[in-house]
């Protein structure tokens, strides 16, 4: 079976000359000016000279380097054609390529970037993440595979109302497409609202866990496909929320092995996972064949967390769960009160009774 060890956390236009060439603009109906960058330019450099709402039309072929985006624009590819790798090490001198990301879409909390669209093309090979979105408002992040990165496929921290759709997130060292609140040591009383982040219809598979939400509300995880990887999803740490909501996914087969690391046991088996969550819904998803010994292994498990937070008002209804070890259903937190599990279709629970 494969094995991943996860890392840590870490973190109109003028023409435009790009490398040796120059291009000119081409107006856009939809998102302003356009500028094409070839493979032998620079994406950074037209990004740094493109004004607000300009659109960086990348061509097919390989790009070298990390990019930062600050600004209201779009970058957007020719699909799995165009592929975005690590530079070389001269070349390595922005913070997000210092910091082993592809792309990083960089706000600050009093000034969060807005309306930032990155859309089909490849992220691949970063020590770190292939995308990561730090205090945005509005990101669009559609039609990316994020492929084989140290870290996380797609990433975000501390951002509101952005969309995920689409996307294909593969071979990552930890979670295939991440959306949290990291800076905030105090999770029951620091939930962050992502004011209607939603993630849809991506394809995450062959990563540590295909999914993982953290210290997040107003947010719903809907019609994706979470398949082979050692964990399919983790909703943790959502406090007072009753607007986090995980439907219509289909999480299946999580049955790669991986390693313990220093702060989580080996995973293997696991379907979803609420961690010290209060008031997620939980509704038809299909959850079929995880099986594995983790302490997370399991359909749908509702799990104490290490910080002692229980889970509280949980409502797990109307999933199809069946196939998976050791149990379909299964409560592992002694201090979680009035969760609830309604209309399920399963065989085997813990405690019984749940089916």
């Amino acid at each position: 079976m494969r094995k991943y060890q996860a890392t840590g956390l870490s973190c109109a236009i003028a023409p435009l000359v790009v490398g040796m060439g120059a291009l000119a603009p081409v107006a856009s109906a939809h998102s302003g000016p356009e500028q094409v960058v070839r493979p032998d330019q620079s994406i950074q450099k037209a990004v740094d000279a493109a004004r607000p709402g300009a659109t960086i039309v990348l061509t097919r072929g390989t790009y070298r380097g990390s990019v930062t985006i600050t600004k209201r624009l779009t970058l957007r590819g020719a699909g799995e054609q165009t592929v975005i790798v690590p530079g070389k090490d001269k070349e390595a001198q922005s913070a997000c390529a210092k910091a082993g990301d592809g792309i990083c879409v960089t706000g600050t909390d009093e000034n969060p970037v807005t309306g930032v669209r990155i859309q089909s093309l490849t992220v691949k090979g970063f020590k770190k993440s292939g995308v990561l979105a730090t205090r945005t408002d509005r990101l669009e992040v559609h039609r990316v595979t994020a492929r084989d990165n140290g870290q996380w496929g797609i990433a975000q921290d501390r951002s509101t109302r952005a969309s995920f759709r689409l996307n294909t997130a593969s071979g990552n060292g930890d979670a295939g497409l991440y959306t949290a609140n990291v800076f905030e040591a105090d999770a029951e009383s620091k939930t962050f609202d992502t004011r209607g982040t939603v993630i849809s219809d991506n394809r995450l598979t062959g990563n540590r866990i295909g999914m993982t939400t953290r210290r997040l509300r107003n947010l719903t995880a809907e019609r994706n496909v979470i398949t082979g990887n050692c964990a399919g999803a983790f909703v943790v740490l959502p406090r007072t929320v009753n607007d986090l909501t995980v439907r219509h996914n289909m999480v299946y087969e999580n049955n790669a092995y991986c390693p313990a690391t220093a702060r989580l046991p080996h995973l293997q088996g696991v379907g979803i996972v609420l961690v010290g969550a209060e008031k997620v819904l939980v509704t038809q998803n299909v959850v079929r064949g995880n099986v594995g010994d983790s302490p997370y292994s399991g359909g749908i498990v509702v799990f104490g967390s290490m910080d002692g937070i229980p889970n509280d008002r949980n409502v797990v209804r109307a999933n199809l769960v069946l196939g998976n070890l050791p149990a379909d259903l299964a409560t592992r937190d002694d201090k979680g009160k009035d969760n609830k599990f309604v209309h399920n279709v399963c065989q085997i629970s813990v405690p019984a009774g749940a089916c």
